[in-house]
C-alpha cells in the first residue's frame, strides 16, 4: 500500500478577456478496486458562476463548470490524497490464447454467445474513436501487432511483447508531436510522448479485435539521487489496459515498457485521450492563450501540502 499527495495546476493566461468559458474537469482520481480517493478539493479561480459533479458515460467523475464574468486567466487546481495498494498482476502464460479473447468479444456482441455485463462493456472499446483512427492503415496496425501476437500465444504474454517492441522502436521525444497528432503520424516517424504511444498501441490491439482502453493518470518520478523533489516538475501520463476473459482489464505501460503498481495513479479511463482530458471546454472571447501546467506526485511522508478531512471530498 501506499499513499500519495497529488497536485495539479492549470493556468490559462488570455491574450483579451474571455467574456463566457464552459469547462469540464477530470481531475478528481477515479476510485477503483486497488485505488482510494482519501481527499479531493478543487479550487477554480475567478469563482465559477455555476459548477457541478458528475461522472460521465465511462464513469468517471466530471466536474463541469461555467464563468460568466470577464476574466483574463483561469486557474484550476487539484488537491488530492490517494491510497494505492499493489496490484496482482495475473501470470501471462496462463491467460488463454489472443484469439479466444478475440473471439470471446466478438461472438457474444454478436449474440452467438453468452457475455457478461462487464465484456459487454468491453465491447465498445474493439472500435475506431476520435484519437484512434483505423481505417485504411488498420491493416499496418495489425501487422505490426502480429509479430507479437503469433497464433496461440496467450494474450497478456503478447500483450507485453507489445509493449516492449513499442518501448524498443519508438523515441520519446515530447517536440514530435501536439495533442491532435494522428496515430498515422506517429507511426511513422517512430516518435512521440505517452499519449501517443498509447493511442498507438490501442490501434494495434483494436486492429486485432480486442477490447482496449486509454488510461489517464499520474506517474510517481523520483529526483536525482541527492536532490529534492521538486514541486511542479512531473506531467499527466497515460497508459493502456487490456480486456482479457477471465480476469478483466489488465494494464500496461507502453512509454515505460512496464505493468503499473502502485506507483501509477488513475485519473480516468475512456476510449483515447479526448474522452479524459484533464482540462477541456469552449470560450467566448480570449484571442491567443498560453498554458501553465504544473503537476506533483509525492509520497505522503515527504509532502509540504497537506490536505485537511475538511477539503474532501467536495
Amino acid at each position: 500500500m501506499a499513499l500519495y499527495e497529488v497536485l495539479h495546476d492549470t493556468t490559462y493566461h488570455y491574450d483579451s478577456a474571455v467574456s463566457l468559458s464552459q469547462q469540464i474537469a477530470h481531475l478528481r482520481p477515479r476510485e477503483s478496486a486497488g485505488q482510494r480517493t482519501l481527499a479531493h478539493h478543487l479550487e477554480i479561480s475567478p469563482v465559477p458562476a455555476q459548477r457541478s459533479e458528475r461522472r460521465d458515460f465511462f464513469g468517471n467523475p466530471v466536474t463541469a463548470f461555467a464563468l460568466h464574468a470577464p476574466h483574463r486567466e483561469l486557474a484550476v487546481r487539484a488537491r488530492s490524497r490517494i491510497r494505492v495498494d499493489l496490484p496482482t498482476w495475473p501470470e501471462p502464460a496462463k491467460s488463454p490464447p489472443w484469439e479466444a479473447a478475440r473471439d470471446h468479444l466478438r461472438d457474444g456482441l454478436s449474440g452467438h454467445a453468452p457475455l457478461r455485463a462487464d465484456a459487454r462493456d468491453a465491447g465498445q472499446y474493439r472500435f475506431a474513436s476520435p484519437f484512434v483512427a483505423l481505417g485504411d492503415e488498420a491493416a499496418r496496425y495489425a501487422d505490426y501487432a502480429l509479430e507479437s501476437f503469433t497464433p496461440g500465444r496467450p494474450v497478456l504474454a503478447a500483450l507485453l511483447a507489445l509493449s516492449a517492441r513499442i518501448h524498443a522502436d519508438f523515441q520519446f521525444d515530447p517536440a514530435a508531436t501536439r495533442v491532435a497528432t494522428p496515430v498515422a503520424e506517429v507511426f511513422a516517424a517512430r516518435r512521440g510522448v505517452c499519449q501517443d504511444f498509447s493511442h498507438l498501441m490501442i490501434a494495434c490491439l483494436r486492429a486485432l479485435g480486442l477490447a482496449a482502453r486509454y488510461v489517464s493518470g499520474y506517474l510517481l518520478t523520483e529526483p536525482p539521487p541527492g536532490q529534492p523533489r521538486l514541486i511542479g516538475a512531473d506531467a499527466s501520463h497515460a497508459w493502456v489496459a487490456l480486456w482479457c476473459p477471465g480476469t478483466g482489464w489488465v494494464d500496461v505501460d507502453p512509454t515505460n515498457d512496464l505493468q503499473p503498481g502502485s506507483g501509477h495513479i488513475t485519473l480516468a479511463w475512456g476510449r483515447d485521450y479526448g474522452d479524459v482530458c484533464p482540462l477541456r471546454g469552449v470560450i467566448l472571447g480570449g484571442g491567443g492563450h498560453r498554458v501553465d501546467v504544473a503537476v506533483t506526485m509525492m509520497p505522503v511522508d515527504e509532502g509540504e501540502v497537506s490536505l485537511r478531512a475538511a477539503d474532501a471530498p467536495d
